[in-house]
């Protein structure tokens, strides 16, 4: 509303394409050969920010060497993605010429075999136009829910202790070991699995993990290749779930231990602008439902740790987790409670926080910023003769990942109360295939009925599926391969062909 001008580029045309000034509907999966186009027309234009370029950053000449070449030329992008070579001139222009400029993505980016190569070409095009460190630019990731920045802080990943200490330095691992009492001989330095990775080892290696404990998760739902899913939680010696519901992946479990909700709990979340923000507890949670932490240190006290947790309320937690995170060091609950709350990096009690990141250098020894040359990959799985179609896959307005709590409101399933398959009008046509009519979407990992939505809001030779329902779940068909290094699986793309169902 202020004058600046929207990119939006989507297969689908969504609410957010309606209010752009640039809508570039694209093949998922072709961000890569995108992003490399842009920065070649940029370069070809001299809109590159060269003085960033030359004191903040190195290896661009690496980078150069990579885009400039001519499979990345707009009209060989075009083929690629989809997109109009008109748009791709547009688009680089207004990025080359307007500043600041700052790129959002979501889960369209990074749930990709090809993920990490996705967010470092982001990378690249900012650093190449100069939009770091500077208010309203940035490389804005925003996150499939509200505290999965916090998660990561925290260490809810397996090669890392809180603010992404590295679980296999030695130092890093004595500090850890001395600040919350390991047990000794138990917890060697080593990197854990992924939970998309224990899928695998599940089924491929029997035997190697006896037990797994989920909380606030729906695999069942969630994961891709829920028949593979289901075969691994099988698996399992002993399962335990802990939820606010009793979940499809609950269903499942030997023990369901009942959580309280965010609105019965205090603590703190991080959003994706790294901003610590205090929960305030607006009621109890109903019977016998207890909050996370307190159903862990129960847990913990009966398995014979209650000396390693002590905690008495989440603030005493806060108060470790500030005393261990250098990034936190500086925050508490006095601080926490003022409206702005802080963002990290706050190392100390008199810092004010960071609220933009890289002003003056980045978080490298040199403090320089590095570009990374990427060359386009197509997606693990492709269309073929027998599966034509793309299929992706995603959330809409109305539904909040698996359902577990927005399909229990009467008002919000009543909006939509079943899943569907988007096809464009064209491939619908060539199908023989009417809107609203129930077809078979079929993968080489399983088969789904699921109603037809025939729309021009997709693009043709792209199909797509909400994953929120269990009666018809997208998950059954999508592809379990992964980033090979943040282990993400392949959910916005995968080789699709849907057949009318015949009447016996």
């Amino acid at each position: 509303m202020n004058g600046a001008k929207v990119i939006y580029a989507d297969p689908r045309y969504t609410a957010t394409a309606r209010q752009a000034d640039l809508y570039m509907p694209f093949v998922s999966g072709s961000d890569v050969a995108i992003l490399n186009g842009l920065m070649q027309e940029i370069i070809k234009n001299g809109w590159e920010d060269k003085e960033f370029i030359a004191k903040r950053t190195k290896d661009y000449e690496k980078l150069k060497e990579v885009v400039m070449k001519d499979a990345y030329s707009l009209e060989n992008v075009s083929k690629i993605s989809g997109i109009p070579v008109e748009s791709l001139k547009t688009a680089a222009e207004w990025l080359g010429t307007t500043k600041p400029g700052a790129i959002l993505y979501s889960m369209g980016i990074t749930q990709h075999t090809v993920g990490v190569d996705n967010v470092k070409s982001v990378a690249n095009i900012q650093m190449l136009l100069g939009n770091l460190g500077k208010p309203g630019s940035g490389v804005n990731a925003l996150r499939g829910q509200n505290n999965v920045q916090g998660a990561c802080d925290m260490g809810a990943l397996p090669v890392v202790f809180t603010a992404y200490q590295k679980v296999t330095d030695a130092a890093v691992h004595k500090k850890f070991a001395d600040a919350w009492g390991f047990p000794d001989g138990i917890c060697e330095p080593k990197n854990g699995y992924e939970v998309t990775v224990m899928m695998d080892v599940l089924t491929d290696n029997p035997g190697e993990l006896k037990c797994m404990y989920i909380m606030g998760e729906n695999p069942m739902l969630s994961d891709p290749d829920l028949n593979h899913v289901r075969h691994a939680l099988e698996s399992l010696e002993f399962l335990v779930v802990q939820d606010i519901f009793l979940t499809e992946t609950a269903e499942m479990a030997d023990v369901v231990l009942p959580a309280a909700c965010y609105a019965e709990r205090n603590g703190t979340q991080t959003s994706t602008e790294r901003r610590v923000q205090m929960w305030r507890k607006a009621q109890d949670p109903p019977g016998e439902a207890k909050e996370d932490w307190q159903i862990i240190s129960e847990l913990a006290a009966k398995m014979g740790y209650a000396k390693q947790f002590p905690y008495q309320s989440a603030e005493e937690i806060f108060t470790e987790v500030a005393a261990v995170t250098p990034s936190y060091h500086g925050m508490n609950y006095e601080r926490l409670s003022k409206p702005e709350a802080l963002h990290w990096p706050c190392p100390t009690l008199e810092h004010p926080g960071t609220p933009i990141l890289h002003k003056e250098k980045f978080s490298h020894p040199d403090g320089l910023g590095i570009f990374t040359p990427i060359e386009w990959k197509p997606p693990a799985e492709v269309p073929d003769a027998e599966y034509p179609f793309v299929l992706t896959t995603g959330r809409v307005l109305w539904h909040w990942h698996t359902g577990s709590m927005t399909r229990r409101s009467a008002t919000l399933d009543a909006e939509v109360p079943t899943g569907w398959i988007e096809i464009n009008p064209e491939d619908a046509k060539a199908l023989g295939i009417k809107d609203k009519e129930k077809v078979r979407a079929v993968t080489r990992r399983g088969s789904v009925e699921v109603p037809a939505k025939v729309t021009k809001d997709i693009m043709k030779g792209i199909m797509f599926m909400p994953f929120h329902f269990a009666e018809c779940a997208a998950n059954i068909l999508t592809n379990n391969a992964l980033d090979p290094i943040a282990k993400i699986p392949e959910f916005k793309a995968c080789a699709v062909k849907v057949e009318k169902i015949m009447e016996a």
